[in-house]
């Protein structure tokens, strides 16, 4: 592979349409309140706000692109911010509040090993038991959020290290917020593997055509366990990330938070059909839901019209997906 295509695939091959698009709405809003749009606080506000999403985004990224769909990875974070949670209190007279670090690591390990198996399972009855992605992945998100109200008894779990909350949650460093800088190093990560490796080639050829890529002798059963164990680990991780942020793993606060990153994932450019996308396009299509719900509300527009505004750029998002296959396919 060329270093020419190696960067494609890193970028996307449509990650300029909405970059543009993404830029307009910022000059849009810009010039609508340029004192408090254009500020320093409100970058970092946004940044802050949509970290977690964009860690489930790019999990759901590698799942697109093999042409399947993750619905569970909201309830998955639900459910491993509720057991990090718990263990975390647990292991300090039931309030870790004043917990250490040596507690703070045994909830992170808790939080992604949750995470992973919830991912592992789904890979399995999708990959093994040849199920359908929309079937099994609807199933876990019943079943992830169900398990998580039991074990909590229905309520929110408190507790969480002060620690925690003071250096993940809100600290910075050299002005940037701990958060994003760990949703950033996510999506690198993501974003090369996906874009340079032989397991990232492997993805886009099983979204293209999974009986040729099993033909070539890719060992699409295991790739694909492996794709959604990925989605469930990343879940447990920002299932921890926003426990740090909220300090309280909340059963109900992550009702969207899987339609939230598919919609990114396709505003990005990332096929419904498989075979295309980038992490990168995915990172711009975190931020411009972001960006409208923000300006929305600095300019004073209703909130209500908000989710009307993100449905329409997504439609108009799958419609030119659609358009382009229609059109290459009559080559």
């Amino acid at each position: 592979m060329t270093a020419r295509a190696g960067l494609r695939r890193v970028t996307g091959a449509n990650t300029l349409g909405i970059a543009v698009v993404l830029l307009v709405l910022i000059a849009v809003f810009g010039a609508l309140r340029p004192d408090a749009v254009l500020t320093v606080f409100t970058l970092q506000t946004t940044l802050v706000e949509t970290s977690v999403l964009l860690v489930l985004a790019v999990g759901m990224t590698y799942v697109i692109v093999t042409a399947g769909i993750d619905l569970s990875v909201g309830s998955v974070l639900v459910f491993s911010g509720v057991t990090s949670a718990m263990t975390m209190n647990a292991l300090h007279d039931g309030n870790a509040t004043t917990a250490g670090w040596g507690v703070v690591f045994v909830g992170l390990l808790v939080a992604v090993a949750s995470g992973a198996a919830w991912g592992l399972l789904n890979g399995l009855l999708i990959a093994r038991a040849g199920l359908p992605p929309l079937i099994v992945t609807l199933g876990s998100f019943g079943a992830a959020l169900g398990a998580g109200q039991l074990i909590s008894h229905g309520s929110n779990v408190a507790g969480v290290p002060d620690v925690l909350g003071d250096t993940l949650g809100t600290g910075t460093w050299f002005g940037v917020p701990n958060l994003v800088l760990v949703a950033a190093a996510v999506t690198a990560v993501g974003a090369l593997v996906l874009g340079t490796t032989a397991f990232g080639r492997h993805t886009y050829a099983i979204g293209s055509n999974e009986e040729a890529a099993r033909r070539a002798g890719i060992p699409v059963t295991r790739h694909l366990v492996t794709v959604y164990l990925l989605a469930g680990v990343l879940a447990g991780l920002a299932g921890f990330m926003a426990l740090a942020y909220f300090r309280v793993a909340s059963i109900t606060g992550h009702d969207t938070d899987n339609l939230n990153a598919i919609a990114a994932v396709v505003l990005g450019g990332t096929s419904l059909f498989g075979g295309a996308g980038s992490v990168v396009g995915t990172v711009l299509g975190v931020f411009v839901p972001a960006v409208l719900r923000k300006g929305f509300v600095i300019v004073g527009v209703n909130v209500y019209w908000q989710p009307i505004a993100v449905a329409l750029v997504l439609v108009a998002a799958v419609w030119f997906d659609q358009s382009r296959r229609r059109a290459r396919d009559k080559r």
